[in-house]
């Protein structure tokens, strides 16, 4: 019975190989498996080294060493001479053992080139297996090592080289730079780390798994944009390995479904969207999908603790629930000393459409509910993160520092002016300039003093301590709510100690929750994601930031910034339309050009009346590291988290 199943099997295996002949011949594509001999060239290859027994992966089987008979196998390596032939015989030979008890024994020998695999012997072997679907096939494998050079195809090789010299897989294909070694991470494991067989073993089930689910998920789609290891580093920035096995077939393939957008924004380097006003959002997001809608919007707020930033999200959700009550209902769901993502399925399991999670630790949180309930609109109050699923939001607050650095410049009498800072994050240090460039404006000898409060120590008493006494420190919860007793906004110290409040920028995220629930309500908000990350930037002219300003500041000081805020609302003042020089003497930015949202939001330099540095990661306290991590201005030179651990 088996001769005849050998046989029927070569048929089968025949009409394979004759319909990719022919379609390659149409295209004007080449029919047989390529020669690696007319591939590889004198001078290429640095080395040859033996890699012994390996089960290569029948998808990077590429082609065969040498190019006699070539003519006998399609480039998919499916047989194209006829049933008679000797060849047929010896292939339906090896069918035939293959489905017997003795099976196909000996492994096939092949030499692999940058990742690819070219058989010298045993091609009648590797064509009966892949007519079976074999997944993989045993074979002693010598590499061909390149010659390193600039191409970025032989770098990516090379990291390759040392990742399998840990992992000993080959399999995953990447195609960007630095992948491996952040595989490496996601999963765990040291840098260094030598896999164990059971990590290799436990590993590559897990990867089949997915694959298969990767697979189901792209039927019926487009060609298929990212590798599957590439699939599988997105998708491990949002659940673990384990998870892999943990999860329903349904549940793996809803989940990698959800991430799609955030997969082929990977692979695309598709950036962001930037809205930067309310007006925008109907006409860009409009180009999405579908809209949604619901009449009565159930809105969940996830608080991480109960300090000043809190309280400034609390603020702009009683305003929320003030103006839209009649529409909308909104529930707190605190995460102090719990897990965000026990929060945001508890807001789920009460009926919440919308969450906004009002912290950027709580992104990954974030990421995991969006990929699990894709009824569920997900919003996080970060700034600029590259992850489709998820929209972000934030405030322009550097529009507020630029004018209350222009009231600092006017109001110092040495030139000298404190700035306190809190993190080295995108977004704070356009506001650091800003500032310097407002303070510049109105004091062209003025000098920012930096110092950074997520670093050991106190820096407003450092700075008071060198005797500078005007100083820009922590901003307002809200507009009705700042504190001057507190030191926070920008202050003068006078001769006996006691503060002078001059100006304060001010939050009030209200506008922006009742810009977003009032669209969910009409039906103008497009719940699907899009092609790019989504990340809402509002400035003054929104609402959402504001600008307070004393009693205590001079009139004429007081007549200017109210001017420079009117100005900016209408669009006639830009912090940034300026010749900037920076710390090093680079000319960032010629007069009269105003720079786009993406040059401000990534600035990662200072202004040369700046006076200070941004500090690196391993400098800053442990609390405020995590925040860093996610959003800092060198986020991407931090190893990411290892399986396991939480932010």
């Amino acid at each position: 019975m088996s001769r005849k199943e050998a046989i029927a099997q070569y048929s089968t295996a025949l009409g394979e190989g004759k319909n990719y002949y022919k379609l390659a011949v149409s295209r004007g594509e080449y029919p047989y498996p390529p020669a690696l001999d007319y591939i590889v060239h004198p001078g290429d290859v640095l080395d040859q080294v033996d890699i012994g027994l390996v089960n290569i992966p029948s998808e990077l089987i590429a082609g065969t060493k040498t190019e006699g008979r070539i003519s006998a196998l399609a480039g998919n390596f499916m047989p194209l001479l006829g049933v008679e032939t000797e060849f047929a015989v010896k292939w339906i030979d090896l069918c035939e053992a293959h489905l017997s008890d003795e099976g196909i024994r000996d492994p096939i020998q092949c030499y692999e080139y940058l990742g690819r695999f070219y058989v010298q012997e045993g091609n009648k072997r590797t064509s009966v297996l892949l007519s079976y679907g074999a997944p993989t096939i045993p074979g002693y494998v010598t590499r061909l090592l390149p010659a390193y050079s600039d191409d970025e195809v032989v770098q990516r090789y090379y990291e390759f080289v040392d990742f399998y010299a840990l992992s000993g897989i080959y399999g995953l294909v990447f195609r960007f730079p630095g992948e491996y070694k952040r595989l490496q991470a996601e999963l765990g494991l040291e840098s260094d780390h030598v896999w164990t067989e059971d990590e290799k073993k436990r590993f590559l089930s897990a990867f089949s798994f997915f694959k298969s689910s990767y697979a189901r998920v792209w039927k019926n789609r487009e060609k298929e944009e990212a590798t599957p290891a590439e699939a599988l580093l997105v998708w491990l920035s949002v659940f673990t390995l384990t998870d892999i096995r943990s999860m329903s077939t349904a549940k793996l393939d809803e989940s990698l479904t959800a991430l799609l957008p955030d997969i082929r924004d990977y692979v695309r380097r598709g950036g962001l969207e930037v809205v930067t006003e309310e007006t925008k959002q109907k006409s860009i997001v409009s180009k999405l999908l579908a809209p949604i809608r619901d009449k009565h919007v159930s809105a969940a707020f996830i608080y991480g603790d109960e300090g000043t930033w809190t309280r400034s999200h609390e603020h702009g959700r009683q305003y929320v629930q003030e103006k839209l009550g009649n529409i909308i209902e909104t529930r707190v769901y605190r995460a102090v000393g719990k897990d965000p993502f026990t929060c945001m399925e508890e807001a789920v399991s009460d009926g919440a459409k919308v969450i906004f999670a009002t912290a950027p630790t709580m992104i990954d949180a974030s990421r995991k509910i969006a990929a699990m309930y894709s009824g569920v609109t997900v919003l996080n109050c970060a700034m600029s993160l590259p992850y489709t699923g998820v929209r972000t939001y934030s405030g322009r607050l550097y529009e507020c520092k630029f004018i209350t650095g222009a009231i600092a410049g006017a109001m110092t009498e040495d030139d000298r002016i404190g700035y306190i800072a809190n993190f080295p994050i995108y977004g704070t240090i356009a506001e650091i300039n800003a500032f310097a460039l407002g303070a510049r404006m109105t004091n062209p000898r003025a000098r920012v003093i930096l110092e950074w409060s997520c670093l050991p120590g106190n820096p407003a008493r450092k700075l008071e301590a060198s005797g500078i006494r005007v100083i820009s420190n922590r901003d307002a919860s809200n507009l009705q709510n700042s504190h001057w007793d507190l030191e926070w906004g920008t202050y003068k110290l006078n001769e006996d100690g006691s503060m002078l409040p001059l100006a304060v920028p001010c939050w009030n995220f209200g506008r922006f929750y009742e810009s977003v629930l009032k669209s969910v309500s009409e039906g103008t908000w497009i719940h699907t994601p899009s092609e790019k990350a989504v990340s809402y930037w509002w400035g003054i002219k929104s609402g959402v930031i504001d600008i307070q300003f004393s009693d205590s500041i001079p009139a004429g000081v007081r007549f200017l910034a109210e001017r420079l805020r009117e100005g900016v609302i209408d669009g006639n003042t830009e912090p940034f339309r300026t010749e900037i020089i920076d710390q090093s003497g680079n000319k960032r930015n010629p007069a009269q050009r105003s720079m786009d949202p993406e040059e401000i939001m990534f600035m990662d330099w200072l202004c040369e009346n700046v006076d200070g540095r941004i500090p690196g990661f391993d400098e800053l306290r442990e609390a405020d590291k995590n925040v860093v991590r996610i959003l800092g201005v060198y986020r991407y030179q931090i190893p990411p988290l290892k399986e396991g651990e939480t932010l």
